[in-house]
């Protein structure tokens, strides 16, 4: 491309649906395309978008992370460009993908997620990262890493699983990239993107992905999407067969060809004769399910907790329900509530005495 005009060979490149612009060398695996660049970004746009949402929820905020932008770098470059302490969260794919990459998080964020977490507002984060914060922060990543392997699933049409996310505080100022990324890894994948969480961050995130691993992630996308039918070849012209007669279409049900041109036998359809003076139905076989088990629950009361105020419970905390003194206890069988009553003391036992049944239409509601 010169001067912003595209030349002749650059239109039919886009009308065929090739990557326009200067393309890696056969087997150079230091380097991307611009397709494979796109397929990456596309990845991490619908992974992070699906993790912005779990993050949301766990912190009570709207998050937003906007669309990546993808560059090449290496170890040494993102060092001198980004000469800071940050906190590095390493995630490794047991399953479905064979590799590892990194989130990488500004310090203060990482505080103010763990504030969040803590029931803060994130308005006063925490000086420094205390094992408390970094147990916070390591469950909030775990959370939005998870969402977005299960999104990844999805797109690979194949599970794709990872261990728990390790952190590490990284001085890159220092070198220290070399606790996180094998000494073999050079050449990166640097995805870039906006992260906001309404009016208390509003900041850079990083994904950093080993150059070898994008392309094999890129690859496998590449090799999982489905590719157009041949159409069939059109036969040579057969003269008319005869019809065939009524006992012969019974006894061979046509076969026809479908859209991929895989042969389908289609046959008709039988249906059950209605039977007007049908006897009413029977439950006599219950007896064949009565010793079967079930667990079945009392529930007193409960209650939602933060992170925070769990941590604060000690011997003689006092935890307050849901439900009313004098109120009514909930009668659970296998977790599906059926019945209401009332707490009594039987010898020095505690019991229920059943004063309610729900009715009916309330158990199947209940039991969907």
């Amino acid at each position: 491309m010169n001067s912003g005009v595209l030349s002749q060979e650059e239109i039919d490149a886009l009308l065929r649906g090739d990557p326009v612009g200067p393309s890696p060398a056969p087997g150079d695996m230091n380097s991307l395309s611009p397709m494979e660049i796109d397929a990456l970004g596309e990845v991490a746009n619908i992974s992070m978008g699906s993790a912005a949402t779990t993050l949301s929820t766990l912190l009570g905020k709207r998050v937003e992370i906007t669309t990546p932008r993808v560059t090449l770098t290496t170890r040494d470059q993102l060092q001198s460009e980004y000469p800071l302490p940050y906190l590095v969260i390493k995630v490794n794919y047991t399953s479905g993908l064979q590799g590892s990459n990194l989130l990488v998080l500004h310090e203060r964020d990482a505080a103010v997620i763990a504030d969040l977490m803590m029931g803060g507002n994130g308005e006063n984060p925490p000086e420094g990262m205390t094992d408390i914060c970094v147990s916070a922060v390591g469950e909030a990543m775990n959370q939005m890493m998870g969402t977005a392997s299960t999104s990844m699933s999805q797109m690979f049409n194949k599970t794709v699983n990872i261990s728990p996310p390790e952190l590490n505080r990284v001085d890159f100022g220092q070198r220290e990239l070399n606790e996180t990324l094998d000494n073999s890894v050079h050449d990166l994948a640097q995805i870039s993107f906006r992260m906001v969480i309404e009016d208390v961050i509003d900041s850079e995130l990083m994904q950093l992905v080993p150059v070898v691993f994008a392309k094999e992630m890129t690859q496998g996308l590449f090799g999982g999407m489905a590719t157009a039918p041949t159409p069939p070849a059109t036969p040579h012209p057969q003269p008319p067969s005869p019809p065939p007669t009524p006992s012969e279409v019974k006894r061979t049900p046509p076969v026809r060809e479908n859209l991929v041109g895989k042969p389908v036998t289609v046959q008709p359809i039988e249906f059950a004769a209605f039977d007007r003076e049908s006897p009413p139905a029977e439950y006599g076989n219950i007896s064949l399910i009565l010793d079967v088990p079930l667990q079945l629950t009392v529930e007193l009361g409960k209650t939602r907790k933060t992170i925070k105020e769990i941590l604060e419970l000690g011997p003689g905390s006092i935890i307050e329900l849901s439900k009313l003194a004098g109120e009514p206890v909930d009668l659970l069988i296998n977790g599906k509530l059926i019945a209401h009553g009332e707490v009594v003391v039987i010898d020095e036992n505690y019991g229920v005495r059943v004063t309610d049944i729900i009715s009916p239409v309330e158990r199947m509601t209940n039991l969907q």
